[in-house]
This record gives structure tokens, sequence and C-alpha cells, in this order.
């Protein structure tokens, strides 16, 4: 890792420490710390980096919202933050828009109430790219959230903000979702651990549940693996699937020997980069060092599924535009959306006779993944296309086919694992010359986060 970059960090001698969400919670049952002690801490930290990395959208810190049926969950008194796509009673939902006039919503969304009912504590929401759909924290109308590692690049997205600011130590896991890679990808680009869950794991969003197929997963960014792990496991005893296995708390690394699919290129045939890809095999030899075994596969997937998933992300815009007034308000504006919505809008209506044919692919994928998995055990691959790039070049005012053709680079993995509803996982392997984390992913066949986090540990370990 390059040392002499600007990085921008809150950690300090303070309440919270270098510590993450477990070792918190160890303080405070030893009663070295208290609740009030880690919100104060928190507080401060967020003070002092939002002005730098412009990453939370709306604060509560007057008063911190949690649910009391959390005060004797495992992660009682732990800050956190809401991605600002959920609503959140009492504060605007902006959904990373200029086209939304934002008002106070009136209800918690589903997710927020199972959210804070794990005992997490809000004391704000966080910055998103408009309606989610970009893979970087750029909104057209508002300045950049800011990579901590090296502020002149991006965070990705969508889950940006929440990323920035676990990343630079104001508090220790926040909300991320993801319909794309929204929480996989800010977690490759500022080094944390993203794991998204299999499709149903927890609560459904309320804006995925008309779909014809939920992309949606809901989840957290954070600095270890031992916080993803405790976090689901609190989440489990909130919400369970009863479809799908349990995870239960995984405290470690597991003893089975894994089959790994290596996949080093990405599903729409655009080369990655030197960097990324030395850091996937640099992995794929870590895990065969541990007694799996790695073999080469192709993309288990039709090759029409890059351009599939596009016309699907632009219904997701058709529907966000012109539905707008009754998902975001009666002064939804479509005429503010930016340049990324609106070009989506427009190849969805230029192309919207395909989409059933295009739905009854995509559902596809499901039974493709499946497959693949009855002989694999993990498919591991690059999060990105490439390294985390400078703000600017994802940016929605980049001309439309510019900016798509950019993202197709970029962004060439992640979509399987939301059309096909398995859960993977993103972890920080090795450092770009800029300073930037790289990641890898790790995807597993359906209900299998406990097999993903067991192999984040072991990862994490050899580190």
């Amino acid at each position: 890792m390059a040392d002499d970059k600007p990085q921008i960090h809150a950690f300090q001698d303070d309440a919270l420490g270098n510590d993450d969400a477990v070792a918190l919670r160890e303080r405070l049952h030893r009663g070295e710390v208290s609740e009030q002690d880690l919100q104060g801490a928190a507080i401060e930290r967020l003070r002092q980096l939002s002005p730098q990395l412009n990453a939370l959208v709306v604060e509560c810190f007057n008063e911190p919202r949690g649910d009391a049926r959390g005060n004797n969950r495992g992660l009682a008194g732990i800050p956190s933050l809401l991605k600002d796509n959920t609503d959140l009673k009492g504060l605007p939902s902006r959904h990373g828009s200029a086209a939304i006039q934002p008002h106070p919503a009136k209800h918690d969304g589903a997710y927020a109430r199972e959210f804070m009912t794990t005992g997490l504590t809000l004391l704000g929401k966080t910055a998103l790219p408009e309606f989610g759909f970009n893979a970087t924290t750029e909104p057209a109308h508002d300045g950049p959230s800011r990579n901590p590692w090296n502020p002149a690049y991006s965070t990705g997205g969508s889950s940006g903000g929440s990323a920035a600011m676990v990343a630079a130590g104001a508090v220790p896991m926040a909300h991320a979702n993801d319909g794309g890679g929204s929480i996989r990808i800010p977690a490759a680009c500022c080094g944390l651990v993203g794991l998204k869950p299999t499709r149903g794991r927890h609560a459904v969003a309320e804006s995925a549940r008309p779909l014809p197929i939920n992309v949606m997963s809901e989840g957290v960014v954070t600095r270890t693996v031992r916080d993803t792990a405790l976090f689901h496991a609190e989440m489990e005893r909130v919400h369970r699937n009863r479809k799908l296995s349990p995870i239960g708390h995984v405290q470690g690394p597991g003893n089975r020997h894994c089959r790994v699919g290596l996949m080093t290129d990405s599903i729409n045939e655009t080369p990655t980069d030197e960097a990324t890809r030395q850091a996937v095999e640099a992995c794929a030899r870590q895990l065969e060092r541990n007694g799996h075994r790695v073999e080469p596969v192709a993309p288990p997937v039709d090759p029409s599924f890059p351009e599939d998933f596009k016309h699907y992300w632009g219904m997701l815009s058709f529907l966000a535009t012109s539905g707008g007034r009754f998902a975001f308000g009666k002064g939804f504006d479509p005429d503010q959306v930016d340049g990324l919505s609106r070009g989506l809008y427009q190849r969805f209506r230029r192309n919207m006779h395909r989409l059933p044919a295009i739905i009854t692919r995509l559902k596809r994928t499901r039974k493709q993944y499946a497959r693949f998995f009855q002989n694999y055990d993990i498919l591991l691959s690059p999060v990105l296309g490439h390294t985390t790039p400078t703000l600017g070049w994802l940016h929605p005012d980049v001309p439309y086919e510019t900016l798509m053709e950019r993202l197709s680079a970029y962004v060439s993995v992640t979509p399987f694992c939301n059309t096909a509803g398995g859960p993977a996982l993103s972890m920080p392997m090795g450092w770009t010359e800029a300073g930037l984390p790289i990641g890898i992913h790790l995807a597993a066949g359906h209900g299998q986060e406990r097999l993903l986090l067991e192999l984040g540990y072991e990862l994490e370990m050899a580190d």
C-alpha cells in the first residue's frame, strides 16, 4: 500500500478507539464504556468527517433512533447509520435525487424497523447516487462522497456513503443494500467486508415487493468479518426465513475443504485489469494453501445476461421516473432526474417490447446458479472489472453511451447474484498503487452465508 497518499479517518483515543462492534460490545458488558459514551464519540467523529467525506445527508444527533425491543440484543448501544433510500420516521428520504421534494417520513420502513430491533442506534442517513443506480456515489446535484483512503477517488456505489463512514471510523457498521452490487462494490472500494445475503434472508423493502424479479438484498458494510457475522446472527433472531438454512453466529473458520471455481474475467468478456487479476489469483493461492481445490471455470450464465440486466436496470429507471409521484410524493419532478436515470429510461422505452423475454431469461439465472453450485461450493472472482476510478469517471453527467461503456467494464460480475438470488461476499485482498483497496468476490449456493463467513475468517486471518 502506498503510504504517502492523503487519508481521511477519525480513529482516535475516545470511547470508540479502533474497536469494531464486537470489541465495543465486550467493553459495554464490562462497564468500561456506556452507550452514551459510544454515541457521543460517534457524533463527534461524524461532525469531523462530514465536511471532508460528504457522506452523511441528514443527522439525528439530538434524538438518536433505536428500538426498545433491541435493548437486550447483541448490538444494543452500537452506533450506526441508515442508507438514505430507506424511510426513518421523522427524517426525509432523498434517494440521492434532486427530483424528489424531501419531506419527513411518516413511518419507519420495514427494514429500518428490523435493523433497529438488533439494538443498533441510528445517528443519521448516508449518501447514495440517484435511486441507487450508479456504481459511484456522485449525485449530479451535490458534491461526491469521497473515499477515505484517497479522497480523489470514488467510494463506489450505491452504498458509498455508508462505506465511507465505516472505513473512516465514524461507526463500526452501517446499513447498505444491494440491487446489482451496491453492498459489495463500495465494500471493495473502501476496504470493507460486504455480504449480500440470499434473496429473502431479511425483510423485503417496500420498493422491491412489486418487481417481477426482486434483485434487492439488505445488509451492512463493516471493517471485520466478525462484525458482519454478528450482525447477521442478530438479524436472524429478528427475522428468520424458514425456507433457508440458518446462518447462526459464525465465530471463526470452518473445517470444510471446498471446491472453488475461479473466474478471473467478467461475465461480459471485458478483461480484468492486472492489479485486480493479481488480487484474485493471490486469493486463489491462499485458498489452495488452506486445503481448498481451485480450478478455472467459465461464467455460469447466458451470454445475453449483461444486456438483459441493463434492460432490467432501464425498467427500474422507467418505474422510478414515470411513477415518481406515487413512489416519492407529489413534489417529484421527472425533469430533474440525472443523465444516467434519463438514459436508462430512454433505453427501456425503445426496447419495452422485449421485456417479457428478458424477464424469462433473467428468471432462468436462478436455476443456472443452482446448477453451478451442484458441482462447486464457491465461485471466486473479482468484485469489479478494474480498480477504483477517480471521481468524475462515472459521474452521471458523462454522456450516457460513454458512461454505460464504462459501467459495463467496471460492474461486470456482481449483478448475476442479484437476479439469481444467491449470497456473495466482498473481501479486501490487496492494494493499488494509489493506496486504494482491491476486493475479491466469493459467491456460494442459496442459503450458504455461513460458508462464506467461514471462508471470510480464513482470508482475514491470512492477511
